[in-house]
Order: C-alpha cells, then sequence, then structure tokens
C-alpha cells in the first residue's frame, strides 16, 4: 500500500534515493477514488524499485501549487527529491506499469 504524505512529512517522503511517484488525489474526486487501488497494485509490482505516496491536495494547496498541480488526479515523478514529470487524468494499471517500467529504465 502506498505510503501516506501529509504536509509535516511531505518533503522527506519524497527526498528518497529510488524514484518517487506522488499521487495527488482529493476524497471528493471520483476518478482519484478509481486511481486508488491502481496505485496499491502499482506500489506492490515495483516495491523494491519504486516508491509510491499519496497525498491529500486538501491537506495543503501550498504543496499542491508547489508542483503545479491545478487539477486531481495528478502524479508528479520525483527522482533524488526533485520533481521531473507530471501527468494528469486517469490512467489504467497496465498504461501507468509501462510508464513506471520506461522511467526505471531512464535512471538506469
Amino acid at each position: 500500500m502506498a505510503v501516506t504524505a501529509t504536509a509535516t512529512n511531505f518533503d522527506e517522503q519524497v527526498a528518497q534515493d529510488k524514484l518517487t511517484i506522488v499521487d495527488f488525489w482529493a476524497p471528493w474526486c471520483a476518478p482519484c477514488k478509481m486511481m486508488e487501488p491502481v496505485i496499491d497494485q502499482l506500489d506492490e509490482q515495483f516495491r523494491d524499485r519504486v516508491t509510491f505516496v499519496r497525498f491529500n491536495v486538501d491537506d495543503s494547496q501550498e504543496i499542491a501549487a508547489r508542483y503545479h498541480v491545478l487539477s486531481v488526479p495528478s502524479l508528479v515523478v520525483f527522482n533524488d527529491g526533485v520533481a521531473k514529470e507530471k501527468l494528469t487524468g486517469l490512467f489504467s494499471r497496465d498504461k501507468l506499469a509501462r510508464y513506471v517500467e520506461q522511467k526505471i529504465k531512464q535512471l538506469q
């Protein structure tokens, strides 16, 4: 299951040595609820190589704005604590799995 970040520990959660993908979501967002099991499945599949983090944008609009998250669900890809890419919208498990594999290969 993905780690839950808060406004207090967000920077610590993304400052990982390995690839970190943050799921910016909101409890009122239906597509976000559909993405939750997808993120959990990817966390299981890539656990040794990728850290998945979930962040509720209602907890801190400042953090969402820092990474230009204007709509949810959005995924922000971090490497060594630096935001590299952002994806917005609902994606299938297979499409995201291929994307994650590609990111892992790029960083090796």
